[in-house]
């Protein structure tokens, strides 16, 4: 149902736009979108949709520079592989590059957020040495012996000061939603991307953690149609605001089987998710998805594949897909390594034990 319409002039064309059930909708003829675009050419701006890269590489390569305005990106994989460390990363590569991301977490508090991010950071600047995760936290729950503000705290550590400097830095720019499952709709990330645009200047990267949790007041009562409505939702979004959005999908119990590869059929859902979605990434672990004969012949091969996770372009509008990428775990860190590699190895749908 049309709920609001109006005739707009512009150029001596006529456009027509009307909003349909909370989203914006125009209709433009050809002619006026070229001359826009020659406008903005014409004084040194880009015509096309902006690009956010992600600080990962060779994942930027591939998707053509990074995320775009106006697309939806699903992260899916097992429980414990690092989506969330991924997202929260990239949020830093974000912010740290001078742009701005709002984050909605619907199960981590802002404190267990900042924890993960100063260590990411000191990561990032110091290499391994840096300290872990562990010593931010003791630090956060003054169980460390000393007294004092944070950046005190970590006196003396690898790499703690700076990155609570670089965080004082940056951190204007990266904002964090507390989110819940009741009452943080789809109108309320709406909303809170406008309240971070009107208070940073900037369209904000926006990230979902995680899409199965977003408050759907009044609507359907089967998970399937609770998603479906929820990630064209999130599609809407992205184009109406013109930013990108990336959200975290759950994955089914069969596609978190040991030994099994997850695939985007495998995400606990619809066939929506696929698509609706511009870009979709997976993680595995690459020990459960190498070939079989990778660990027969060179047992050593084991523990060293157990330190990678393994990143899948599922779905590339921008580029190739099907593209196998693999990164190293820093999880003690709350981070990963950010060049990674195409794998080299031949990989499976599913492990095939013989005894």
């Amino acid at each position: 149902m049309v709920r609001n319409r109006e005739i707009f002039r512009h150029s001596g064309t006529e456009r027509t736009s009307h909003r349909l059930n909370g989203r914006v909708e125009q209709l433009r003829a050809l002619n006026e979108v070229l001359s826009t675009s020659d406008g903005q050419l014409s004084i040194g701006q880009s015509a096309a949709a902006r690009v956010w890269p992600t600080g990962f590489d060779p994942l930027d390569a591939y998707l053509n520079g990074g995320l775009r305005s106006g697309e939806l990106t699903l992260v899916g994989g097992p429980q414990g592989l690092g989506k969330t460390t991924w997202v929260l990363q990239l949020i830093r590569n974000v912010v740290a590059a001078g742009d701005a991301a709002l984050y909605f977490s619907y199960e981590h508090d802002a404190p267990l957020i900042l924890e993960r991010v100063l260590a990411a950071e000191a990561g990032l600047q110091q290499g391994v040495e840096a300290l872990p995760i562990k010593r931010i936290r003791e630090a956060m729950e003054a169980g460390d012996g000393r007294t004092g503000p944070l950046e005190d705290r970590l006196s003396g550590t690898n790499g703690g000061q700076e990155a609570v400097r670089a965080v004082q830095e940056w951190g204007e720019r990266l904002f964090v939603h507390r989110s819940s499952g009741t009452t943080t709709s789809i109108e309320v990330i709406r909303e809170a991307v406008d309240t971070v645009r009107a208070i940073s200047g900037n369209s904000p990267l926006v990230v979902v953690d995680y899409l199965q949790k977003v408050a759907m007041p009044g609507g359907p009562d089967f998970e399937d149609e609770r998603v479906t409505s929820t990630v064209e939702a999130l599609k809407d979004l992205s184009l109406d605001a013109d930013v990108p959005v990336v959200a975290i999908v759950a994955a089914d119990r069969e596609g978190i089987a040991s030994g099994r590869r997850l695939r985007t059929h495998h995400l606990r859902g619809s066939s929506a998710l696929a698509y609706e979605a511009d870009v979709v990434l997976l993680f595995n672990d690459k020990y459960d998805v190498v070939a079989r004969h990778h660990l027969i012949y060179d047992v050593s091969n084991a523990e060293r594949f157990r330190n990678f996770a393994i990143m899948s372009i599922e779905k590339n509008r921008n580029g190739l897909d099907r593209i196998d990428l693999e990164f190293r775990k820093r999880f003690e860190q709350g981070r990963f390594e950010p060049e990674g590699r195409v794998v080299s190895e031949q990989l499976v749908d599913e492990r095939v034990y013989v005894e």
